[in-house]
C-alpha cells in the first residue's frame, strides 16, 4: 500500500514539475526567436545551433536541480540579480532583431546564439532555473529530483521538435510574412525581457527598501 501510495505522490509531482517548467521555460518564445535568428542559415547550421543550445541549458538545469540553493548562497546571488541580468541580455538580443537586416552569422557568432539568447536567459532563463531549484529542494527527495529531471527533458524535448520545424511552419507565411514576422517577434521578445527585469526589481524592491534609513 505504501508502494502505491509513493507511486501516486511521485506521479502527481512529476506532471507538476513536468507542467511548471515547462510553463515557465514558454518553449514558444524560444522557437519564437531561434526562427528570426537563423533565418538564412544552412539546415545543418541551424541543426548545430539547436543541439548547442539545449546540450548548454539542460547542463545548466541539471547543475541547479542537484545544487539548489547552494550556488546562490555561496556566491551571495539573488533571484531577483538572476531575473534583471537575464532581462538586460534579451534586450540588447530584441533591439539587434530589430534593427538588423538580413543579418548573416558567420560560424564564430553561431556559437554566441546557442548561448545568448537561445541557452540563456530563454531555454534555461532566472524562471526556470528558480522554479527548478525550487521544485528540487522539496521534501520529494530523490524521486523529486528525478521528476525535475523528466520536466527539464520534456520542456526541452518541446523546444527540440518546435526549433528543428519552426522554419518550414514560417515558410509558410511566404516572403512578405517573412519580414514582418521577425520584427513582430523582436517586439514580443522586448516584451518579455522588459517583464524579466520588472519582476526582478519587484522582487529586490522590499530588500532594497529595508537598507535605507528612513
Amino acid at each position: 500500500m505504501d508502494l502505491i501510495t509513493d507511486f501516486i505522490n511521485f506521479f502527481s509531482f512529476s506532471l507538476v514539475a513536468i507542467a511548471s517548467i515547462t510553463a515557465v521555460m514558454n518553449p514558444a518564445s524560444t522557437i519564437a526567436v531561434y526562427t528570426a535568428l537563423t533565418e538564412g542559415m544552412e539546415r545543418a547550421e541551424r541543426t548545430r545551433v539547436i543541439e548547442t543550445s539545449l546540450k548548454i541549458a539542460f547542463i545548466v538545469l541539471a547543475f541547479f536541480a542537484l545544487t539548489g540553493q547552494l550556488v546562490f548562497s555561496i556566491f551571495n546571488i539573488t533571484v531577483p540579480a538572476f531575473q534583471i541580468a537575464g532581462g538586460i541580455l534579451l534586450v540588447s538580443v530584441a533591439t539587434g532583431m530589430l534593427g538588423t537586416k538580413g543579418e548573416t552569422y558567420s560560424r564564430e557568432n553561431l556559437e554566441n546564439i546557442s548561448i545568448v539568447p537561445l541557452a540563456f536567459p530563454l531555454s534555461c532563463g532566472p524562471g526556470t532555473i528558480t522554479t527548478v531549484i525550487l521544485l528540487a529542494s522539496g521534501p520529494e527527495g530523490i524521486l523529486g529530483t528525478v521528476a525535475v529531471f523528466a520536466g527539464i527533458i520534456v520542456a526541452l524535448g518541446i523546444s527540440y521538435v518546435g526549433m528543428l520545424y519552426g522554419p518550414r511552419i514560417f515558410a509558410l507565411i511566404g516572403e512578405a510574412g517573412l519580414r514582418v514576422v521577425p520584427k513582430l517577434m523582436a517586439i514580443i521578445v522586448l516584451a518579455i525581457a522588459i517583464q524579466f527585469i520588472i519582476n526582478g526589481i519587484a522582487a529586490a524592491m522590499p530588500q532594497l527598501l529595508a537598507s535605507v534609513d528612513i
